[in-house]
Protein backbone atom coordinates (compact mmCIF):
# COMPACT_ATOMS: atom_id res chain seq x y z
CA UNK A 1 0.00 0.00 0.00
CA UNK A 2 1.19 3.50 -0.78
CA UNK A 3 -0.83 6.59 0.11
CA UNK A 4 -0.76 9.07 -2.78
CA UNK A 5 -3.22 11.72 -1.61
CA UNK A 6 -4.64 12.83 1.75
CA UNK A 7 -7.51 15.29 1.98
CA UNK A 8 -8.72 16.52 5.38
CA UNK A 9 -11.47 19.02 6.12
CA UNK A 10 -12.57 20.37 9.49
CA UNK A 11 -10.35 18.18 11.68
CA UNK A 12 -9.09 20.55 14.38
CA UNK A 13 -6.62 23.02 12.79
CA UNK A 14 -6.74 21.14 9.47
CA UNK A 15 -9.63 23.13 8.05
CA UNK A 16 -8.86 22.27 4.43
CA UNK A 17 -5.63 20.44 3.65
CA UNK A 18 -4.76 18.34 0.61
CA UNK A 19 -1.44 16.58 0.07
CA UNK A 20 -0.89 15.09 -3.38
CA UNK A 21 1.77 12.83 -4.93
CA UNK A 22 3.08 11.79 -1.55
CA UNK A 23 6.44 9.98 -1.63
CA UNK A 24 7.22 6.83 0.35
CA UNK A 25 9.13 8.92 2.92
CA UNK A 26 7.43 12.12 4.16
CA UNK A 27 9.02 14.45 6.70
CA UNK A 28 7.10 17.35 8.23
CA UNK A 29 8.81 20.30 9.89
CA UNK A 30 7.27 23.31 11.57
CA UNK A 31 7.18 25.29 14.80
CA UNK A 32 5.50 23.94 17.93
CA UNK A 33 1.74 24.26 17.65
CA UNK A 34 1.74 24.50 13.87
CA UNK A 35 -0.24 21.29 13.34
CA UNK A 36 2.28 18.45 12.97
CA UNK A 37 0.70 16.41 15.75
CA UNK A 38 -2.79 17.11 14.40
CA UNK A 39 -1.85 15.66 11.02
CA UNK A 40 -0.55 12.51 12.66
CA UNK A 41 -3.68 12.28 14.80
CA UNK A 42 -5.70 11.86 11.59
CA UNK A 43 -4.01 8.48 11.10
CA UNK A 44 -4.60 7.50 14.72
CA UNK A 45 -8.22 8.70 14.51
CA UNK A 46 -8.99 6.50 11.50
CA UNK A 47 -7.45 3.47 13.15
CA UNK A 48 -9.38 4.15 16.37
CA UNK A 49 -12.63 4.44 14.39
CA UNK A 50 -11.98 1.00 12.94
CA UNK A 51 -10.97 -0.66 16.20
CA UNK A 52 -13.87 0.83 18.16
CA UNK A 53 -16.32 3.33 16.66
CA UNK A 54 -16.54 6.97 15.63
CA UNK A 55 -17.90 8.18 18.95
CA UNK A 56 -15.05 6.55 20.88
CA UNK A 57 -12.48 8.00 18.46
CA UNK A 58 -13.93 11.52 18.79
CA UNK A 59 -13.90 11.25 22.58
CA UNK A 60 -10.28 10.09 22.48
CA UNK A 61 -9.38 13.19 20.46
CA UNK A 62 -11.63 15.79 22.03
CA UNK A 63 -12.63 14.52 25.45
CA UNK A 64 -16.23 14.42 26.63
CA UNK A 65 -17.32 17.06 24.12
CA UNK A 66 -16.24 14.78 21.28
CA UNK A 67 -17.28 16.18 17.91
CA UNK A 68 -17.45 19.81 19.07
CA UNK A 69 -13.82 19.71 20.22
CA UNK A 70 -12.52 17.94 17.12
CA UNK A 71 -14.31 19.86 14.36
CA UNK A 72 -12.55 23.05 13.26
CA UNK A 73 -13.76 26.05 15.25
CA UNK A 74 -16.32 28.05 13.32
CA UNK A 75 -17.31 25.00 11.24
CA UNK A 76 -19.38 23.14 13.82
CA UNK A 77 -22.33 22.79 11.45
CA UNK A 78 -20.22 21.06 8.81
CA UNK A 79 -18.92 17.50 8.65
CA UNK A 80 -15.43 16.22 9.35
CA UNK A 81 -14.16 14.81 6.05
CA UNK A 82 -11.18 12.52 5.52
CA UNK A 83 -10.24 11.10 2.12
CA UNK A 84 -7.28 8.88 1.31
CA UNK A 85 -6.17 7.71 -2.12
CA UNK A 86 -3.76 4.80 -2.10
CA UNK A 87 -2.29 2.08 -4.26
CA UNK A 88 -2.97 -1.53 -3.37
CA UNK A 89 -3.21 -4.96 -4.98
CA UNK A 90 -6.80 -6.01 -5.73
CA UNK A 91 -7.72 -8.95 -7.97
CA UNK A 92 -4.18 -9.23 -9.24
CA UNK A 93 -3.94 -5.60 -10.34
CA UNK A 94 -2.43 -2.51 -8.75
CA UNK A 95 -5.38 -0.17 -8.17
CA UNK A 96 -5.74 3.45 -7.16
CA UNK A 97 -8.34 3.17 -4.41
CA UNK A 98 -10.15 6.05 -2.73
CA UNK A 99 -11.60 5.79 0.77
CA UNK A 100 -13.70 8.71 1.94
CA UNK A 101 -15.37 9.28 5.28
CA UNK A 102 -17.77 12.03 6.35
CA UNK A 103 -18.65 12.35 10.03
CA UNK A 104 -21.40 14.61 11.33
CA UNK A 105 -23.54 14.87 14.46
CA UNK A 106 -27.17 15.23 15.40
CA UNK A 107 -28.38 16.28 18.83
CA UNK A 108 -24.87 15.79 20.15
CA UNK A 109 -24.46 12.27 18.80
CA UNK A 110 -21.91 11.60 16.04
CA UNK A 111 -22.68 9.40 13.05
CA UNK A 112 -21.14 8.42 9.74
CA UNK A 113 -22.87 10.61 7.21
CA UNK A 114 -21.17 8.85 4.30
CA UNK A 115 -18.51 6.18 3.77
CA UNK A 116 -17.31 5.19 0.30
CA UNK A 117 -14.65 2.84 -1.05
CA UNK A 118 -14.14 3.16 -4.79
CA UNK A 119 -11.71 2.39 -7.63
CA UNK A 120 -11.70 1.96 -11.41
CA UNK A 121 -12.36 -1.57 -12.64
CA UNK A 122 -10.78 -0.82 -16.00
CA UNK A 123 -8.41 1.62 -17.59
CA UNK A 124 -11.18 4.04 -18.52
CA UNK A 125 -14.36 5.33 -16.95
CA UNK A 126 -15.19 6.65 -13.51
CA UNK A 127 -14.21 4.95 -10.24
CA UNK A 128 -16.87 2.46 -9.20
CA UNK A 129 -18.32 2.45 -5.68
CA UNK A 130 -17.69 -1.00 -4.23
CA UNK A 131 -18.91 0.10 -0.82
CA UNK A 132 -21.24 2.98 -0.02
CA UNK A 133 -22.99 3.61 3.28
CA UNK A 134 -24.96 6.52 4.66
CA UNK A 135 -26.32 6.83 8.20
CA UNK A 136 -25.67 3.16 8.96
CA UNK A 137 -27.21 1.69 5.81
CA UNK A 138 -25.82 0.88 2.40
CA UNK A 139 -24.38 -1.75 0.12
CA UNK A 140 -21.18 -3.55 -0.83
CA UNK A 141 -20.30 -5.42 -4.02
CA UNK A 142 -19.78 -9.16 -3.58
CA UNK A 143 -18.35 -10.10 -7.01
CA UNK A 144 -16.00 -7.22 -7.80
CA UNK A 145 -13.45 -9.65 -9.30
CA UNK A 146 -15.88 -10.73 -12.04
CA UNK A 147 -14.55 -8.47 -14.77
CA UNK A 148 -16.67 -10.20 -17.38
CA UNK A 149 -19.66 -8.25 -16.10
CA UNK A 150 -20.26 -4.55 -16.70
CA UNK A 151 -20.55 -2.27 -13.70
CA UNK A 152 -24.34 -2.18 -13.72
CA UNK A 153 -24.56 -6.00 -13.44
CA UNK A 154 -22.41 -6.43 -10.36
CA UNK A 155 -24.11 -7.94 -7.31
CA UNK A 156 -24.95 -5.57 -4.49
CA UNK A 157 -25.57 -6.83 -0.99
CA UNK A 158 -27.60 -4.45 1.14
CA UNK A 159 -26.56 -4.14 4.76
CA UNK A 160 -27.71 -2.30 7.87
CA UNK A 161 -25.17 -1.66 10.58
CA UNK A 162 -25.93 -2.02 14.29
CA UNK A 163 -25.04 1.62 14.84
CA UNK A 164 -24.66 4.67 12.62
CA UNK A 165 -21.34 5.53 14.32
CA UNK A 166 -19.70 2.27 13.17
CA UNK A 167 -17.56 2.04 10.05
CA UNK A 168 -18.89 -0.31 7.39
CA UNK A 169 -15.39 -1.61 6.66
CA UNK A 170 -15.16 -2.79 10.27
CA UNK A 171 -17.85 -5.42 9.80
CA UNK A 172 -17.77 -6.09 6.08
CA UNK A 173 -13.98 -6.24 6.05
CA UNK A 174 -14.17 -9.51 7.99
CA UNK A 175 -15.73 -11.33 5.02
CA UNK A 176 -13.80 -12.57 2.02
CA UNK A 177 -16.58 -11.78 -0.45
CA UNK A 178 -16.03 -8.06 0.11
CA UNK A 179 -12.53 -7.96 -1.38
CA UNK A 180 -11.83 -4.21 -1.31
CA UNK A 181 -13.24 -3.72 2.19
CA UNK A 182 -11.29 -6.70 3.50
CA UNK A 183 -8.03 -5.51 1.95
CA UNK A 184 -8.38 -1.95 3.25
CA UNK A 185 -9.40 -3.08 6.74
CA UNK A 186 -6.34 -5.34 6.94
CA UNK A 187 -4.01 -2.54 5.90
CA UNK A 188 -5.55 -0.02 8.29
CA UNK A 189 -5.26 -2.47 11.19
CA UNK A 190 -1.54 -2.80 10.46
CA UNK A 191 -0.76 0.94 10.54
CA UNK A 192 1.81 1.74 13.24
CA UNK A 193 1.16 5.08 14.92
CA UNK A 194 4.01 5.38 17.39
CA UNK A 195 3.21 6.59 20.89
CA UNK A 196 6.50 5.45 22.37
CA UNK A 197 7.11 5.90 26.09
CA UNK A 198 10.47 5.06 27.66
CA UNK A 199 8.80 4.13 30.95
CA UNK A 200 6.58 1.59 29.19
CA UNK A 201 9.52 0.00 27.39
CA UNK A 202 11.62 -0.50 30.53
CA UNK A 203 11.36 -3.22 33.16
CA UNK A 204 10.36 -6.85 33.51
CA UNK A 205 7.46 -7.86 31.26
CA UNK A 206 5.18 -10.83 30.96
CA UNK A 207 6.14 -13.18 28.15
CA UNK A 208 3.79 -12.85 25.19
CA UNK A 209 3.58 -13.37 21.46
CA UNK A 210 4.92 -10.25 19.74
CA UNK A 211 5.45 -10.23 16.00
CA UNK A 212 5.59 -6.41 15.94
CA UNK A 213 6.68 -3.73 18.38
CA UNK A 214 3.64 -2.15 20.04
CA UNK A 215 2.87 1.56 19.58
CA UNK A 216 3.97 2.39 23.14
CA UNK A 217 6.97 0.04 23.13
CA UNK A 218 5.58 -1.83 26.15
CA UNK A 219 6.33 -5.22 24.60
CA UNK A 220 9.97 -4.41 23.80
CA UNK A 221 11.43 -7.48 25.59
CA UNK A 222 8.95 -9.83 23.91
CA UNK A 223 9.57 -8.36 20.46
CA UNK A 224 13.33 -8.47 21.01
CA UNK A 225 13.03 -12.14 21.93
CA UNK A 226 10.90 -12.79 18.84
CA UNK A 227 13.50 -11.14 16.61
CA UNK A 228 16.34 -13.08 18.31
CA UNK A 229 14.59 -16.44 17.93
CA UNK A 230 12.78 -16.05 14.60
CA UNK A 231 14.97 -13.56 12.73
CA UNK A 232 18.50 -13.92 14.17
CA UNK A 233 20.25 -12.30 11.20
CA UNK A 234 18.19 -9.09 11.51
CA UNK A 235 18.64 -9.13 15.30
CA UNK A 236 22.41 -9.36 14.90
CA UNK A 237 22.33 -6.38 12.50
CA UNK A 238 20.47 -4.38 15.15
CA UNK A 239 23.00 -5.32 17.82
CA UNK A 240 25.93 -4.39 15.58
CA UNK A 241 24.39 -0.99 14.85
CA UNK A 242 23.93 -0.45 18.58
CA UNK A 243 27.62 -1.25 19.13
CA UNK A 244 28.57 1.21 16.39
CA UNK A 245 26.30 4.04 17.52
CA UNK A 246 26.02 3.86 21.30
CA UNK A 247 29.33 4.30 23.14
CA UNK A 248 30.19 1.35 25.39
CA UNK A 249 27.47 -1.05 24.25
CA UNK A 250 29.00 -4.50 23.73
CA UNK A 251 25.99 -6.79 23.75
CA UNK A 252 22.22 -6.88 24.27
CA UNK A 253 20.30 -9.92 25.43
CA UNK A 254 16.82 -10.88 26.54
CA UNK A 255 16.73 -12.65 29.91
CA UNK A 256 13.94 -14.99 31.01
CA UNK A 257 13.40 -14.58 34.77
CA UNK A 258 12.61 -17.41 37.16
CA UNK A 259 8.90 -16.61 37.02
CA UNK A 260 8.85 -16.73 33.20
CA UNK A 261 8.92 -13.00 32.52
CA UNK A 262 11.27 -11.11 30.20
CA UNK A 263 13.93 -8.46 30.74
CA UNK A 264 16.33 -6.72 28.35
CA UNK A 265 19.94 -6.41 29.57
CA UNK A 266 22.65 -4.23 28.05
CA UNK A 267 26.34 -5.04 28.48
CA UNK A 268 28.91 -2.27 28.65
CA UNK A 269 32.34 -3.20 27.36
CA UNK A 270 33.95 -1.89 30.55
CA UNK A 271 32.04 -4.31 32.79
CA UNK A 272 31.76 -8.10 32.98
CA UNK A 273 28.10 -8.27 33.96
CA UNK A 274 25.30 -6.74 31.86
CA UNK A 275 23.04 -3.98 33.21
CA UNK A 276 19.29 -4.28 33.50
CA UNK A 277 17.54 -1.67 31.37
CA UNK A 278 16.76 0.70 34.22
CA UNK A 279 20.48 1.45 34.50
CA UNK A 280 21.00 2.57 30.89
CA UNK A 281 20.08 5.89 29.31
CA UNK A 282 16.73 6.74 27.76
CA UNK A 283 18.50 7.25 24.45
CA UNK A 284 19.93 3.72 24.51
CA UNK A 285 16.52 2.15 25.09
CA UNK A 286 14.91 4.34 22.43
CA UNK A 287 17.56 3.68 19.78
CA UNK A 288 17.30 -0.07 20.38
CA UNK A 289 13.52 0.15 20.04
CA UNK A 290 13.72 2.18 16.81
CA UNK A 291 16.25 -0.18 15.26
CA UNK A 292 14.12 -3.21 16.09
CA UNK A 293 11.07 -1.47 14.63
CA UNK A 294 12.92 -0.46 11.46
CA UNK A 295 14.36 -3.96 10.93
CA UNK A 296 11.02 -5.69 11.35
CA UNK A 297 10.99 -8.25 8.48
CA UNK A 298 7.42 -7.28 7.64
CA UNK A 299 7.23 -3.48 7.34
CA UNK A 300 4.00 -1.78 8.39
CA UNK A 301 2.16 -0.27 5.40
CA UNK A 302 2.14 3.07 7.25
CA UNK A 303 4.58 4.09 9.97
CA UNK A 304 4.11 7.41 11.83
CA UNK A 305 6.81 8.73 14.18
CA UNK A 306 6.72 12.08 15.96
CA UNK A 307 9.99 13.86 16.81
CA UNK A 308 12.35 10.87 16.88
CA UNK A 309 15.16 13.18 18.03
CA UNK A 310 13.86 13.29 21.62
CA UNK A 311 16.33 11.58 24.03
CA UNK A 312 18.82 10.96 21.19
CA UNK A 313 22.03 12.93 20.70
CA UNK A 314 22.19 14.95 17.47
CA UNK A 315 24.94 12.94 15.79
CA UNK A 316 22.61 9.94 15.54
CA UNK A 317 19.90 11.76 13.62
CA UNK A 318 21.51 11.55 10.18
CA UNK A 319 21.88 7.78 10.57
CA UNK A 320 18.32 7.44 11.85
CA UNK A 321 16.94 9.37 8.88
CA UNK A 322 18.77 6.99 6.57
CA UNK A 323 17.21 4.04 8.44
CA UNK A 324 13.72 5.49 7.89
CA UNK A 325 14.45 5.98 4.20
CA UNK A 326 15.61 2.38 3.84
CA UNK A 327 12.46 1.19 5.63
CA UNK A 328 10.33 3.12 3.12
CA UNK A 329 12.28 1.57 0.25
CA UNK A 330 11.46 -1.89 1.65
CA UNK A 331 7.75 -1.18 1.37
CA UNK A 332 6.57 0.69 4.45
CA UNK A 333 5.46 4.28 3.87
CA UNK A 334 6.96 6.53 6.55
CA UNK A 335 5.64 9.80 8.00
CA UNK A 336 7.94 11.65 10.43
CA UNK A 337 7.71 15.01 12.15
CA UNK A 338 10.89 16.64 13.41
CA UNK A 339 12.69 19.79 14.56
CA UNK A 340 16.16 18.26 14.10
CA UNK A 341 18.43 20.02 11.59
CA UNK A 342 20.65 16.93 11.46
CA UNK A 343 17.68 14.76 10.55
CA UNK A 344 16.53 17.22 7.86
CA UNK A 345 20.01 17.29 6.34
CA UNK A 346 19.69 13.59 5.46
CA UNK A 347 16.20 13.80 3.91
CA UNK A 348 15.67 14.12 0.13
CA UNK A 349 14.16 17.46 -0.92
CA UNK A 350 11.07 15.77 -2.41
CA UNK A 351 10.29 14.22 1.00
CA UNK A 352 10.14 17.51 2.91
CA UNK A 353 6.96 19.37 3.93
CA UNK A 354 6.51 22.56 5.92
CA UNK A 355 3.61 23.21 8.29
CA UNK A 356 2.66 26.62 9.62
CA UNK A 357 -0.46 28.13 11.09
CA UNK A 358 -2.27 31.35 10.25
CA UNK A 359 -5.37 32.53 12.10
CA UNK A 360 -5.74 29.14 13.78
CA UNK A 361 -5.63 27.13 10.55
CA UNK A 362 -2.72 24.92 9.50
CA UNK A 363 -1.17 25.04 6.05
CA UNK A 364 1.02 22.27 4.66
CA UNK A 365 3.18 22.71 1.56
CA UNK A 366 5.83 20.66 -0.20
CA UNK A 367 9.19 22.38 0.26
CA UNK A 368 10.20 21.27 -3.24
CA UNK A 369 7.47 23.59 -4.58
CA UNK A 370 9.27 26.63 -3.17
CA UNK A 371 11.70 27.98 -5.79
CA UNK A 372 13.95 29.71 -3.23
CA UNK A 373 14.59 26.70 -0.97
CA UNK A 374 14.72 24.26 -3.89
CA UNK A 375 17.40 26.30 -5.62
CA UNK A 376 19.50 26.56 -2.48
CA UNK A 377 19.29 22.82 -1.71
CA UNK A 378 20.14 21.91 -5.29
CA UNK A 379 23.09 24.30 -5.10
CA UNK A 380 24.47 22.33 -2.17
CA UNK A 381 22.91 23.89 0.95
CA UNK A 382 21.49 21.51 3.55
CA UNK A 383 17.78 21.73 4.40
CA UNK A 384 18.52 21.53 8.13
CA UNK A 385 20.84 24.53 7.94
CA UNK A 386 18.21 26.54 6.06
CA UNK A 387 15.61 25.55 8.66
CA UNK A 388 17.92 26.71 11.48
CA UNK A 389 18.42 30.04 9.71
CA UNK A 390 14.65 30.60 9.57
CA UNK A 391 14.46 30.47 5.78
CA UNK A 392 11.47 28.13 5.80
CA UNK A 393 9.29 30.95 7.03
CA UNK A 394 7.10 32.36 4.30
CA UNK A 395 7.20 29.24 2.13
CA UNK A 396 3.41 29.02 1.90
CA UNK A 397 3.14 32.63 0.76
CA UNK A 398 5.93 32.26 -1.80
CA UNK A 399 4.30 29.15 -3.29
CA UNK A 400 0.90 30.87 -3.39
CA UNK A 401 2.39 33.77 -5.36
CA UNK A 402 3.94 31.55 -8.05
Amino acid sequence: MKIETIRVRNFKALQDVELKNLPAFCVFVGKNGSGKTTLFRVFAFLKHCLEHNVRSALNAEGGRNGFKEVVTRGHEQESIDIEIQFRMEIAGHNRLVTYSLEISHKKGLPFVRKEVLRYKRGRYGKPYHFLEFQNGEGYAITNEEDFSKPDEELDREQQKLNSADTLAIKGLGQFERFKAAQAFRGLLEDWHISDFHISDARGVKDDEDAIHLSASGSNLPAFARYMFEQHPAEFEVVKQKMRDRVPGIKNIEVIVTEDGRLLVKYQDGAFTDPFIDKNVSDGTVKMFSYLLLLHDPKPHPVLCIEEPENQLYPELMTLLAEEFLQYAERGGQVFVSTHSPQFLNAVPLESLYHIDKAEGVSRIVAIADDPLISAQVRAGDKAGYLWEQGLFQGIAQRIALR
